[in-house]
């Protein structure tokens, strides 16, 4: 096996670091238990010019735009996973957190939908905005607010909200069933607005055409459908995607991509589940053409479509695009968890143009490009922020980049933030925990560098359906196995100058059936010297002497000397 920071530390870490990224992400009024120490309040007086107010939900990315459509995504994928993986995601106790990820970006939307037909779309102006690096609670750019109502309708940004709501909902029922009802009511009205005003929100709103242009709205209205119907039960919402289904692409559809932007895959997903739970449905007919078009994509991300398949790195990862990858990778990953999970109980299989392919293959592939994103691959490098040891560190992220108001008191202004920090060949001053990159190119190449966005810029829409795959990966595969043993003894002490010290004597002891080489060790809370292992260029990271494999059963020793408890000692990687 070639070991990496994916086989040391676990989803469960991954779900926690990733939970974090929403936090650095906020705008507004940060509460008292904000984790995320280098941001501070800001954007105070969004909507305020218009008479609404607009305070609160998410930047976008690594910039300050508070995009509606992304951001609608980013929640319905997090409550989707909270709705589909309640209890893994209860199990790692991150369940409170999450709840509070998706309820800071629901807040906002109730705000931004005051009246049944009105559906404040964006704060701020992508151009504008770019042409300044500041941090977010310096900003001086323009925070225009734009809506959509009869006269400006925006069906793809209107039903995908529906659907954040409706999806929302179903997170909160079994918690706060009134802030349920509250969402589902807004949920009908944004669905309703969404079919009778129709038309595509980058017409109404022009300023988001170069940032997040929209395909098509009819996906978004069956996704919207789609979720009430899974939220409320209600037979109409169901006919609705009935009825469209051939109209709207539904299932004349096959798609190889599930995103912010194209929701087939996911619409299909659903409603297969929706044949599954009742096979003489009076709808079965279509349900199972929407069904073949959840296979067409299973199979298209298993390299079993009849060519018609996703491409992949040499690496082994999924690759869709050039700009930001890993958002379709972490969206895919997740909904082939999800299609697993819904066959399993009854051990259907997917039957491909090349081949059948099991449920149990479909979550070994999940999990697969779970492992790349956390440095399972060429260049050994977690593209999730802050996990494992190596990891991005130039993120193109304004306010990762600049040290924080704590340090640094005076402004940082428009145009100085380029010349004095985003030019800077040094790493970011605040890590930006759960920050997943746009990830590698073709050839599994990355390079780490402020200016390369389309590889290095994180983005809500990445990172919301980490929280879901990764719950289900540590439910499904555990804690990974460890390939040694450790085991600590203390040989001698002795106190000078008032203080105790201690020889720690640690036994290195392979538990594989196979040999190990290119041990690396990860030494915590060390404060003495260390005799046996040799240092790494990064920090706290030891390897054994060079040539040094260890057979399985055979053991390996090295011995440290400090005052206090024993150092914590991790594999970090292995061969």
């Amino acid at each position: 096996m070639s070991g990496s920071s994916a086989t040391a530390a676990g989803y469960g870490d991954a779900v926690e670091k990733s939970l974090m990224f929403f936090e650095a992400q906020r705008s507004g009024k940060l509460p008292t238990d904000q984790q995320v120490k280098w941001r501070g309040d800001s954007a105070l007086h969004d909507g305020f010019s218009q008479g609404v107010d607009l305070v609160g939900g998410y930047y976008d990315a690594g910039d300050h735009v508070k995009f509606g459509l992304p951001m609608a995504f980013t929640i319905t994928m997090l409550a989707w996973g909270v709705a589909e993986f309640r209890k893994e995601i209860t199990g790692l106790n991150q369940m409170d957190h999450t709840l509070r990820a998706i309820r800071w970006g629901t807040d906002y939307i109730l705000k931004a939908h005051p009246q049944p037909d009105v559906l404040w779309a964006q704060v701020g102006d992508g151009n504008s905005d770019h042409y300044c690096w500041e941090r977010a609670e310096d900003m001086t750019t323009p925070r225009t607010a734009y809506k959509l109502d009869h006269e400006n309708p925006g069906s793809d940004l209107a039903g995908e909200t529906a659907a954040a709501l409706a999806a929302a909902s179903m997170a909160f029922r079994p918690y706060n069933s009134s802030y349920s009802n509250l969402l589902l009511a807004h949920a009908k009205q944004l669905f309703s607005f969404a079919d009778r005003f129709r038309g595509q929100y980058d017409d109404s709103i022009q300023s988001a055409q170069q940032f997040y242009p929209s395909s098509s709205y009819s996906d978004e209205l069956l996704w919207g459908a789609t979720w009430l119907y899974r939220a409320t039960g209600d037979q109409k919402y169901l006919q609705y995607a009935i009825d469209n289904a051939e109209s709207m692409g539904g299932i004349s559809w096959g798609v190889k991509e599930f995103s912010w932007d194209t929701k087939y895959a996911g619409v299909q997903v659903l409603l297969s589940k929706v044949l599954m739970d009742n096979p003489y449905s009076p709808h079965a007919s279509i349900l199972k053409q929407y069904q073949a078009k959840a296979e067409y994509f299973m199979c298209a991300c298993m390299q079993k479509n009849n060519g018609y398949n996703v491409n992949r790195t040499p690496g082994g990862l999924m690759y869709m695009h050039e700009w930001n990858n890993m958002q379709y990778v972490s969206s895919a990953s997740f909904l082939l968890a999800v299609y697993s999970g819904y066959l399993s109980p009854s051990k259907a299989k997917v039957t491909c143009p090349n081949g059948e392919v099991q449920p149990q293959d479909l979550l070994n592939f999940a999990k697969s490009q779970g492992d790349y994103i956390l440095g399972k691959n060429p260049k050994s490098i977690s593209y999730l922020v802050g996990y494992g040891q190596s990891y991005p560190t130039h993120v193109h992220h304004r306010g990762a980049s600049i040290a924080p108001i704590s340090v640094l008191q005076s402004p940082v202004k428009c145009v100085q933030g380029f010349d004095a920090w985003y030019h800077r060949p040094q790493g970011n001053p605040n890590v930006i925990y759960g920050a997943l990159v746009g990830g590698p190119d073709k050839n599994d190449g990355f390079y780490d560098d402020r200016s390369n966005y389309e590889q290095t810029e994180p983005t809500l829409s990445a990172c919301a359906p980490l929280i879901g795959l990764f719950s289900k990966l540590q439910s499904a595969y555990g804690a990974p196995e460890s390939p040694v043993q450790f085991l600590h003894s203390i040989t001698s002490s002795w106190s000078h100058g008032g203080a105790m010290y201690f020889r720690h004597q640690v036994i290195i002891k392979n538990t594989l059936q196979k040999p190990i080489s290119d041990l690396k060790l990860q030494m915590e809370n060390l404060s003495g010297p260390l005799w046996g292992l040799t240092p790494c260029q990064e920090k706290n990271i030891y390897h054994l002497p060079q040539s040094q494999v260890l057979k399985p059963g055979l053991q390996y020793t090295f011995v440290y000397v400090q005052g206090g408890p024993q150092a914590k000692i991790s594999v970090v990687s292995y061969h």
